[in-house]
């Protein structure tokens, strides 16, 4: 019996690659890009209202769509077990009392604390100009991206982070509609068929100080 030995938080940080080519034999399930995408949804966002949402494109159909949207990125989107788009629910604030509401059913929120802020953050958010909501929405999603990468380094799987496609066309493309989810990116994902390069990153002490 062999027993698989679970790679470090060092490791799964410091191993990421960007890669690009993958082995199309390789497939994901249903259930483990369930568990993958549940992790990824334990990200901090503000207010916690989770405005990220998810396409996961792996059908011969999906990613022949997708190809269209995605001309300089075609290796990827061929080889990968699946193309993991990353949008936002620009009115994400109407799960607002569906999230409160779980968290006092899950024992983590009292009621009363539910009752206060559910309507204080509606009314925050009812007049807040589209751009600012945009890009908090569009912060929320890069931890949760982050977050599907290096749980998908955790499993054996390597990903890269696609920001060249057609962001104005992709939802409806899907039948989504293109007002209120915006694309952020897509994600790759499979078995790597390649090493991937190495990259350099800045000193520390020219990125940071201490006061």
């Amino acid at each position: 019996m062999t027993t698989t030995t679970k790679p470090t938080y060092e490791q799964v940080v410091k191993e990421r690659r960007s890669i690009r080519v993958y082995d199309p034999e390789v497939k994901i399930s249903k259930q483990e890009m369930h568990e993958l995408l549940e992790e990824a949804t334990l990200a901090p966002s503000s207010l916690n209202l989770q405005p990220w949402r998810f396409l996961v494109i792996e059908s011969e159909e999906g990613k022949e769509t997708l190809k269209g949207l995605a001309k300089f990125n075609q290796r990827q989107v061929e080889t990968s077990a699946a193309v993991i788009a990353v949008f936002v629910d620009m009115q994400s604030v109407e799960t607002t009392q569906e999230i409160y509401d779980l968290a006092v059913e899950k024992g983590v929120m009292p009621a009363d604390v539910r009752d206060r802020q559910v309507p204080a953050i509606q009314g925050m958010l009812k007049d807040i100009p589209k751009e600012r909501l945009k890009t908090m929405n569009f912060l929320d999603a890069g931890l949760a991206a982050m977050q599907i990468m290096l749980s998908a380094q955790a499993r054996g799987y390597a990903t890269n982070p696609i920001g060249g496609f057609d962001k104005d066309h992709i939802a409806e493309a899907y039948g989504l509609d293109k007002e209120r989810f915006e694309a952020v990116m897509l994600i790759s994902i499979g078995k790597a068929a390649e090493v991937g390069y190495q990259s350099v990153r800045l000193p520390i002490d020219d990125l940071a100080k201490w006061v």
